[in-house]
């Protein structure tokens, strides 16, 4: 089972404290206030409406089992808590998981792990006959890496819903012909719905972040949707494609062995951003077998 008081998380969505005054801080057990800490990527989500837009968004139940990435001071947390249901909060700031502790203690639903979120297993939590629910407030600089490690598992999860970077979002909502369209784009669309919720300003954080945010909902496909006979070589395709996307596909992708005996299918004098994500199923199932 989980350890609950493992290692690192993520962003941090605010704190109760501050939500009525933006200058009063949760202090620790060493009587200190809290600072935000740049290393962490910590913005604290401040402002009321926007709290109570997010939780009316996620919309939790009792009999639901949630993920919270990055509960930072608590106050998405003390919020989801009180549905009821079983919540686990991974957060990677030792002196905020350790203030989690001694504020939820008295929580039976609530277990917090001090961990990194991109080692943590999901598949230890899956205890339940229900799916995850997965909440958090990605930190920018690593919103991607906690993305694709989240999609891996993604038959575990039952939706996601973010905060991110609005140019994250965009970009994984694009689609052909746009040019932030790319790997993230057709990874995230080929494992989940996607839906961009809303926008927030950073006024609304402290310290305020220099870009614009927003909610983004994902919901991973059901079994019976399209899927490449080899995920993790779609993966490969993709990123190879990509690195090299102004080259046609025939000489992105000539490192791929078993390109030399269909290399002369039209598919292949496309460039990388020009296949959506059916096409490049087509094309890793036909590039697929082991001859990576």
């Amino acid at each position: 089972p989980a350890d609950r008081h493992r290692r690192r998380g993520g962003d941090d969505w605010g704190t109760i404290e501050t939500m009525n005054a933006k200058t009063r801080k949760i202090r620790l057990s060493n009587g200190m206030p809290h600072q935000a800490r740049k290393r962490f990527g910590q913005n604290f989500l401040h402002d009321e409406q926007v709290i109570a837009r997010i939780v009316d968004a996620i919309d939790p139940k009792p009999d639901q089992h949630l993920l919270e990435i990055g509960p930072g001071q608590g106050a998405i947390t003390d919020l989801i808590a009180k549905a009821g249901g079983p919540l686990d909060c991974v957060e990677l700031d030792r002196d905020l998981a350790d203030f989690l502790e001694k504020r939820f203690a008295r929580h039976g639903n609530v277990a917090i792990h001090q961990q990194d979120i991109l080692k943590f297993d999901l598949a230890a939590l899956n205890n339940r006959s229900s799916k995850l629910r997965i909440i958090g407030n990605l930190p920018y600089n690593i919103s991607t890496p906690v993305m694709f490690h989240l999609l891996q598992n993604a038959k575990l999860i039952e939706d996601m819903t973010f905060m991110l970077q609005l140019e994250v979002i965009q970009r994984m909502i694009s689609n052909v012909g746009k040019r932030n369209y790319g790997r993230l784009s057709l990874m995230v669309q080929y494992y989940c719905e996607v839906e961009h919720l809303f926008n927030v300003a950073s006024s609304a954080f402290s310290p305020k972040p220099k870009v614009v945010s927003a909610l983004v909902r994902l919901k991973p496909h059901n079994s019976t949707s399209i899927r490449a006979k080899d995920s993790d070589c779609l993966q490969t395709v993709i990123r190879t494609a990509f690195n090299q996307r102004r080259k046609t596909l025939r000489n992105s992708l000539k490192s791929f062995k078993k390109i030399e005996n269909i290399k002369e299918h039209s598919i292949f004098d496309k460039r990388a951003e020009e296949l959506d994500v059916d096409d490049y199923i087509f094309l890793t199932n036909l590039l697929s077998n082991g001859n990576i």
